[in-house]
């Protein structure tokens, strides 16, 4: 058996005084809105599940860049959670910003660059404003993490060329669309990154629930991602609580979808991957 990791949870605090609304877009998500859940709740489902660690991740679409409650998160809780944090990387102190969250004790950087509160892919992710950013994670050994679809692949590539120590993490496969099955033709630009060493997958429920969709099957794409990447570049994320239902549900839903994977291939996704990404959560009581 082998300890899990989640690298994809949120967070939201009830006290709106001490930390105010201010998401990303304009206005929140209403998964943070209706059904959020504070550190504490997430522990104890984590506890539920039987989940050893877990990435805090920024709820952008509910703070914005204003990472503090992730902060105190992981300063509550420091052997179960380790924090990603946002910074508005277009600003002219971007690297001042990512200083401060980095000696606030945060593992590593999201890039948000669209969802629910920005439905179009934005088109500044290569922009030269965010060198600075970059550079930053190259020198630090921080992985980003990237909120993106399938238009972002070209400049992120961009930038990767131009930093090529720097791992990202793409969330939910950068969202693929996977409906009209095999031979998977419209997915063609995600497996075309596999020749990249340092992008890595995150594979969340709704990763899995996709798969599923129209002419796909789980049996068919899982087995396709692992040719491409390998079980060592794809880690497990919930996405808990944005995505509905109990952690412990999430959790065994991404169990079933994987099954067909053999047990090597499912200890790197659910544990092994994050600690490759995350190095901090080595040190968290979870085994190296």
């Amino acid at each position: 058996m082998f300890d899990i990791v989640d690298t994809h949870t949120h967070a939201i605090s009830p006290d709106q005084e001490r930390y105010p609304l201010a998401p990303v877009g304009g206005h929140q998500s209403d998964w943070s809105a209706h059904r959020p859940a504070d550190y504490n709740s997430l522990l104890a489902s984590m506890d539920d599940a039987g989940i050893q660690n877990a990435m805090v991740v920024q709820a952008s679409t509910a703070y914005g860049n204003d990472n503090r409650y992730v902060v105190e998160a992981v300063n509550a809780h420091p052997d179960r959670f380790a924090g990603v944090f946002s910074v508005d990387v277009l600003a002219a102190d971007n690297v001042a910003q990512m200083q401060r969250w980095v000696d606030a004790g945060m593992s590593g950087l999201r890039i948000f660059t669209t969802g629910t509160t920005m439905p179009g892919q934005a088109s500044w992710l290569d922009d030269e404003r965010t060198y600075p950013v970059w550079e930053y994670c190259q020198k630090h050994d921080i992985s980003i993490c990237l909120q993106m679809t399938a238009a972002g692949i070209a400049p992120m590539l961009n930038m990767l060329k131009l930093y090529p120590k720097v791992r990202v993490l793409l969330d939910h496969l950068a969202r693929p669309d996977l409906a009209g099955g095999p031979p998977y033709e419209s997915a063609a630009s995600l497996f075309d990154l596999g020749k990249y060493p340092g992008v890595y997958l995150k594979l969340t429920n709704r990763t899995i629930a996709e798969a599923s969709r129209g002419l796909s099957t789980a049996q068919a794409f899982f087995p396709r991602v692992i040719e491409a990447f390998g079980a060592k570049r794809i880690a497990w994320g919930s996405n808990y609580p944005s995505a509905e239902g109990p952690l412990k549900n999430l959790l065994a839903e991404a169990r079933q979808g994987l099954a067909m994977l053999s047990e090597s291939d499912r200890a790197w996704i659910f544990g092994d991957t994050a600690r490759t990404i995350y190095p901090s959560l080595t040190t968290m009581g979870a085994k190296a």
